[in-house]
């Protein structure tokens, strides 16, 4: 029986150590006196130095004695990881090191800290950001003819141009001291969030300056004598400018581009100066057609040795007045039929000074870093906000439309296949948003989320596409008609744009979200890397073995973590008290289920599972909606736990875990070692798949807050334009809610005494004069049946044109 207790109290203690991370010396410590307490029950009297004794002492020294540790153990391994690890390129090299981890982090450790997560400073506008929103921003709606734009004049009125120029809407990243607004990430993204509800063709000509381009480089690369001179003219509009990356022969394969610059003396304004001749064609460049100045990447090569001892410099960026010799730039793309300057530029002989490098000679070769660097804040923020100002536009139009259209006597949003799209549409805006506002608050705390950024660009616009496309399947007729009074379909025409640009989505899912992450954000991946790749093999291998030690506790913890959690469903774990913490413990149970699983993956495939691209991007997706999840969780604490948005929490965590379940079951069930494939599932799912997509009764709640002009759908959709005018199409839905709203108690008196034959049917407005004429109904009420009536009727009509309008 006291054996039994003893093996029993082992056991647990075992796993007590490998749960809570125990350092290595406390380890031996519990051993050593386990083995103690053994001896002494089988040997009350006298201490025997028996054959277990002999193999932990010399464990315990191999182990816990550094130096003999690293040389007996670890120095085998490391020579083997020298041989495995594929040489990196350095292309490869500085987009792993561009950017910082946050939040991600926490996710990848297989135990988030949640006071860390609440501990984030709540986003939030200073009042020059509010009143800039509240003023020019709102003007510039205002001045915006979104089927002027893209149907009439293919391009933004001059007026509209003038006005973003005299506004300095072009300069909200620039300090103030170069005459910009110097806004914050979060209030940069509020701008480009609030004009993508009105137009995607302004929403993007504001957009692209202030992401990445010259600005954001030459703030943080460029020469006091770049920044003086550039800098203002950027702020002022006095310069538009355009950054050329992607060309026709490398796209995601950016190492590859073609575009050359070499070293040597020419003349430049009658003078002999050393200089770059440079040779590129590049396509798809934003604002290329109206830019004045042209930022370069291409490759540098040094073959007289004029800056240095080497010949190929590697990437590297310029700054290039458009008006130089040789430059062709002006030609336009046609991007899916939306107005946003887009098109190609190439240059052929171009001579320019050595000093036009970004941030002068010093800086050759070091364009690629620059790029990712500037990638990992300007990701974090453009495209989540055109996915977030439509995720706000579809669920405030969308859902007004399903409250004021009827079919059968009912708002067709009262049915369920209606409602079950309602409810995805709501549920994808709360997540878009709340990603949205985190990752640009960690922009704003000094973060350069690379992974955190590609989480968000990917997720959100995918979002984005099934929100758009779900508000296109309930509007039906009303929406594939093109006219002045479509809202929604410049928005679907340019789904793909946004899918496309800052990374592929596909190779974003697939290639960066984990293939990156793993690395970067693992506790100790990169470090081992690092130890491995050290041209000092003593430094390194003390590196390595310490990092190895820790891979190897951190494994063995989250194995155990995932067990219990899974065993318990995570009924015991950690997490914030509130009407939301079951949500927070099942976080915390998939995030040791993925931290073991990555590690796993990565053990047994190596360097071939950045080729299973199948099995990272499944690993991407949960790595994701962990994410996401913890990002609504945050947004319903910083607005203070209002009880109004806990089905929008829900439906936003009980997608995201139902995801992650399903991620799993298909990395497990694809897995090429089938019996680790059973392990992982064992670990992971020990009580067998747990969760299901969010339920009916719970998109019921989603949908009806989408439809009902209240406080939970302002908070939904703040921060979008939404006129109030009749004349204007997003303006007259709004006004049919309202009314349609107010009258509805009326609709149901007059309905009632239909059906109790009191009234007879026939046309809507007759019968409403009807039951004013038997007293059913008060003056009053009859005209705001009839305005209500009227302003659906306008609503609901489409545009037609004559028929020789498009000859």
């Amino acid at each position: 029986m006291l054996t039994g207790l003893y093996i029993v109290a082992s056991i647990l203690g075992a796993w007590l150590l490998s749960y809570h991370r125990a350092r290595l010396w406390l380890w031996t410590l519990v051993i050593g006196l386990w083995l103690a307490f053994w001896d002494w029950l089988n040997q009350p009297i006298e201490f025997i130095l028996t054959s277990s004794w002999i193999i932990f002492i010399i464990l315990a020294v191999l182990l816990n004695v550094g130096f003999l540790r690293s040389r007996v153990l670890s120095a085998p391994l490391f020579r083997v990881f020298k041989r495995m690890l594929p040489a990196m390129s350095r292309t490869e090299k500085e987009a792993l090191d561009a950017g910082t981890v946050w939040w991600e982090g926490e996710i990848f450790s297989g135990r988030p800290n949640w006071k860390e997560l609440h501990s984030y400073p709540a986003p939030s506008l200073s009042p020059e950001e509010r009143v800039f929103l509240d003023g020019p921003v709102e003007e510039l709606c205002r001045m915006l003819d979104d089927w002027q734009i893209t149907e009439e004049l293919h391009d933004l009125p001059t007026e509209v141009w003038d006005f973003l120029k005299r506004e300095r809407f072009f300069g909200m990243i620039i300090p103030k001291r170069y005459g910009g607004l110097e806004f914050s990430a979060l209030g940069h993204s509020a701008v480009v969030t609030k004009i993508s509800t009105r137009s995607v063709t302004a929403a993007v000509t504001v957009m692209v300056p202030n992401s990445l381009g010259p600005a954001e480089l030459l703030l943080h690369y460029g020469t006091d004598e770049q920044r003086d001179y550039y800098l203002p003219r950027l702020a002022d509009g006095t310069d538009i400018p355009c950054f050329a990356l992607t060309s026709p022969w490398a796209g995601s394969d950016a190492a590859a581009m073609p575009d050359t610059g070499v070293v040597c003396k020419g003349k430049f304004q009658g003078k002999e100066v050393v200089g770059i001749r440079l040779n590129w064609s590049k396509r798809y460049i934003t604002l290329g057609p109206v830019a004045t100045v042209l930022g370069l990447a291409f490759k540098l090569y040094d073959p007289e040795h004029l800056i240095g001892d080497k010949v190929e410099r590697g990437i590297t960026c310029a700054l290039i007045p458009t008006h130089t010799e040789g430059v062709e730039i002006g030609e336009r793309h046609a991007p899916l039929n939306l107005a946003f300057m887009n098109g190609p530029n190439r240059g052929k002989d171009v001579f320019i000074p050595i000093d036009w490098i970004i941030g002068g000679p010093s800086q050759a070769g070091h364009g690629w870093g620059m790029l990712m660097e500037s990638l990992a804040a300007g990701r974090s923020i453009s495209l989540p906000s055109l996915s977030s100002g439509a995720g706000k536009m579809v669920s405030r139009m969308v859902g007004a439309y399903s409250r004021v259209r009827e079919q059968f006597k009912l708002p067709i949003g009262k049915f369920e296949g209606v409602e079950e799209v309602l409810a995805r549409i709501a549920g994808h805006t709360y997540a878009i948003d709340a990603t949205r506002e985190m990752t640009c608050a960690a922009v704003d705390m000094g973060e350069k989320p690379a992974v955190a950024s590609g989480i968000a660009k990917y997720n959100l616009t995918e979002r984005m596409r099934s929100v758009i496309n779900d508000g296109m399947d309930v509007l039906g007729g009303r929406g594939i008609c093109m006219g002045p009074n479509n809202f929604l379909a410049r928005s679907y025409q340019a789904i793909p744009i946004a899918i496309t640009v800052e990374g592929a989505n596909i190779l974003t899912r697939s290639m960066i979200v984990f293939g990156q992450g793993a690395i970067r954000c693992h506790p100790y991946v990169l470090k081992e890397m690092q130890a491995v790749a050290n041209p000092d093999s003593r430094r390194g291998l003390r590196q390595f073995d310490k990092a190895l030690f820790g891979h190897i506790g951190f494994t063995i913890s989250n194995i155990m973590r995932s067990l219990f959690l899974g065993l318990t469903n995570a009924r015991f774990a950690i997490a914030p008290a509130g009407p939301v913490k079951r949500y927070y413990q099942q976080i915390s149970r998939m995030s040791a289920a993925f931290a073991m699983v990555s590690d796993l993956s990565m053990l047994v495939l190596g360097g071939n599972l950045k080729r299973k691209e199948k099995l990272s991007g499944r690993l991407a997706d949960i790595f994701s909606q962990l994410y996401i999840a913890t990002a609504a969780l945050k947004r319903f604490e910083d607005e203070g736990r209002k009880p109004e948005d806990i089905p929008l929490v829900q439906w936003v965590c009980e997608d995201a875990l139902f995801q992650v379940q399903e991620s799993m079951h298909g990395l497990m069930r694809n897995f090429p070692n089938r019996l680790v494939a059973g392990f992982m599932r064992l670990m992971v799912f020990p009580r067998g798949r747990y969760w299901s997509a969010p339920r009916d009764v719970l998109g019921g709640k989603l949908a009806s807050l989408i439809m009902t002009p209240d406080e939970a759908r302002e908070r939904l959709t703040r921060g979008g334009f939404f006129p109030v005018d009749p004349n204007d199409p997003m303006g007259a839905m709004e006004d049919a809610l309202l009314k349609v709203d107010y009258s509805a108690e009326i609709q149901r008196k007059i309905r009632k005494a239909l059906k109790d034959g009191e009234l007879l049917n026939g046309p809507e407005r007759e019968v409403v004069d009807a039951a004013l004429q038997k007293g059913l109904i008060d003056q009053g009420q009859a005209d705001a049946m009839k305005a209500a009536i009227d302003a659906r009727d306008k609503v609901i009509q489409v545009d037609a044109f004559a028929r020789d309008y498009w000859k």
